[in-house]
């Protein structure tokens, strides 16, 4: 794996793993994983279901914190960070994309991706420019004083990522985005997160799909708790990385 003093990584894995406890037995469900992703890369996490993929997935997003190991999100150790911390860094680092999208119902479309920048205390004028343009940049402009319930799963899932995008995060993590869209919006949705990859996001994307993975930089294998392998596909960065406010449109799904 790369050296983390000589890489520019945003995530680094060191020896990580989480023990969950059941009634007077434990359950392991990380085992010592060891991870590199530098800036700019594109990977998928993928492998069976209980393989461990949601606990990864809750350690690198701040939403759990491991058993042993350390956890290092752009040279943070964010494995011994208060709760606090911990919820700073979700907010300022880390960009959230769901299978089931997660929007408000009852907002309009701006309010939505919004949110994250009422949490950071941006104030009103500001936090409309920031959300109409990851809307723009998302394709999804045209449909910012929509409610969500009147968007296809398409337009629901770019809402999502635009809302993602808008802090300018260091790191997209993405479970399954694809799962709930057919197959046609779910290839403009792949298409989309390429976009910005290109621009130089860094993107960790949980995918069950094998066709998925395979279109991705590297795809990143758990069986039984464990990293069993790490494959670099040959694919360049984005010609972007490291310049992550680019800003290419596509047509909305």
């Amino acid at each position: 794996m790369p050296n983390p003093e000589t890489v520019d990584s945003v995530v680094s894995l060191r020896g990580v793993a989480k023990v969950y406890s059941s009634g007077h037995s434990t359950v392991p469900a990380l085992e010592s994983a060891e991870l590199e992703v530098r800036r700019g890369e594109f990977a998928a996490i993928t492998g069976p279901s209980g393989c461990g993929k949601s606990t990864m997935l809750q350690i690198l997003g701040c939403l759990d914190r491991p058993t042993s190991g350390s956890y290092l999100l752009e040279g943070r150790d964010v494995s011994t960070m208060t709760n606090d911390e911990l919820a700073a860094m979700r907010l300022n680092h880390i960009g959230f994309v769901f299978q089931s999208f997660h929007l408000l119902p009852r907002l309009p479309v701006v309010d939505n991706v919004e949110l994250p920048l009422v949490y950071a205390n941006v104030r009103g004028a500001r936090r409309r420019e920031l959300a109409a343009a990851a809307l723009r940049r998302v394709g999804m402009a045209h449909r910012m004083d929509h409610n969500p319930l009147q968007l296809s799963g398409g337009e629901r899932q770019r809402v999502a990522i635009a809302r993602a995008l808008v802090n300018d995060p260091a790191l997209i993590l993405a479970d399954e985005p694809t799962g709930n869209l057919d197959s046609n919006r779910g290839a403009e949705i792949l298409a989309l997160f390429h976009e910005l990859h290109r621009s130089g996001k860094t993107i960790l994307m949980v995918t069950h799909d094998a066709s998925i993975a395979a279109s991705t930089q590297r795809i990143i294998r758990l069986k039984d708790g464990r990293i069993v392998e790490d494959i670099a596909l040959t694919r360049p960065s984005p010609a972007g990385a490291g310049d992550s406010r680019g800003g290419g449109v596509l047509s909305p799904a």
